[in-house]
């Protein structure tokens, strides 16, 4: 079975360097990192009383790994109000005051969207990433002025769970003559 049904001609899987990440719909500005999906589930062994030579195994719970987001330190605050929902400085500084409060839960989960796109540019793969929060972030990297880099941002996201958007289909990939 060829690796592409509608490029039966294509031998090179896909880059990791053409994606492009959506939260609440809009495409994210900058993004130049994504960490990989991972799922893992826990190992169940146990044994019958009368065999005591094997166990057998059965699948357990289901756990997803935390996806890192990084892009570079722009003017942009889309990192930073999305950590800010699941706490604010600001408001647990004036935790005296009852009616302020440090979390604000609406909002604070949001589906995100990871598009994979071949050397032309065309939509190839994409996932879908369920109710994800910001458990991690980070506005600043380590600055140093002997340096040269790139300011990074970064967030980490707890989420419950992934699949693939199988609405995306493999796209045809034209012939480009010169």
């Amino acid at each position: 079975m060829p690796e592409f049904s509608a490029n039966k001609d294509r031998f090179d899987p896909y880059k990791n360097f053409k994606f492009r990440v959506k939260v609440n719909g809009q495409y994210v500005a900058g993004v130049s990192k994504v960490g990989g999906l991972k799922r893992s589930t826990e190992v169940i062994s146990h044994r019958e009383g009368g065999d005591p030579s094997s166990q057998r195994h059965s699948p357990g719970q289901t756990k997803y790994d935390p996806i890192t987001l990084e892009r570079g330190v722009t003017h942009d605050t889309l990192f930073e109000d999305w950590a800010n929902r699941v706490w604010n400085y600001r408001n647990a500084q004036a935790g005296a005051d009852s009616r302020t409060k440090e979390m604000g839960l609406k909002n604070f989960r949001q589906d995100v969207i990871i598009d994979v796109f071949n050397e032309a540019g065309q939509k190839a793969i994409s996932y879908k990433v369920y109710r994800c929060w910001v458990s991690e972030y980070q506005a600043l990297p380590e600055l140093d002025s002997n340096g040269n880099a790139i300011a990074i941002q970064s967030i980490q996201l707890q989420n419950e769970g992934w699949e693939r958007d199988t609405a995306v289909t493999e796209p045809t990939e034209e012939e480009i003559t010169p």
